[in-house]
């Protein structure tokens, strides 16, 4: 079975970028012979069917290999540096305030990885609202359809590039 995967470029900040190069080194590394050891040492304990340490620490690798594959893509595709945004239209690694159906809303477009520690809100470029707002400059409208089929409207209000 080969596995068909198209990876976009992701834009991350350089802070972004070698917070999750730490992640995978550590994961790869020193968490996998930590993993091991948990797996061995309740191996030890017996009865495999009935050892519920075995079955989590098992769980808990296949979540860490997961991780551990998901940074290696984002990495591979990652476009390091500072945002394209001019300030003036909406792209990846801006800060966007809007008018979405009528409220207010202030988030960041782009991956939460970006984000980091920051409690900003996150809005994935290929959401129904972040590519409603994409290439949009400030002052410009938009919409996007909502799941239950009604028209959201969109207002893009200010552009910032973030911070991190």
């Amino acid at each position: 079975m080969t596995e068909d995967v198209t990876q976009e470029e992701t834009w991350l900040t350089q802070e972004a970028f070698d917070r999750l190069s730490q992640e995978l080194e550590h994961l790869s590394g020193p968490g996998r012979a930590e993993i091991a050891e948990k797996i061995e040492a309740a191996r030890d304990e017996g009865d495999l069917k009935e050892n519920g340490g075995y079955h989590a620490a098992r769980e808990e690798q296949g979540k860490q290999e997961a991780r551990i594959r998901q940074l290696e893509l984002l990495l591979q595709s990652a476009k390091v540096g500072s945002s394209d945004s001019d300030g003036k239209t909406v792209s990846p690694g801006s800060v966007v305030t809007a008018k979405v159906a009528g409220n207010d809303m202030r988030f960041l477009l782009g991956s939460r990885e970006i984000a980091g520690d920051s409690d900003i809100d996150v809005v994935s470029e290929k959401s129904p609202l972040g590519a409603a707002v994409l290439g949009v400059a400030v002052g410009g409208k938009s919409s996007y359809e909502a799941p239950n089929g009604k028209e959201i409207k969109v207002e893009v209000k200010k552009i910032e590039p973030f911070s991190g």
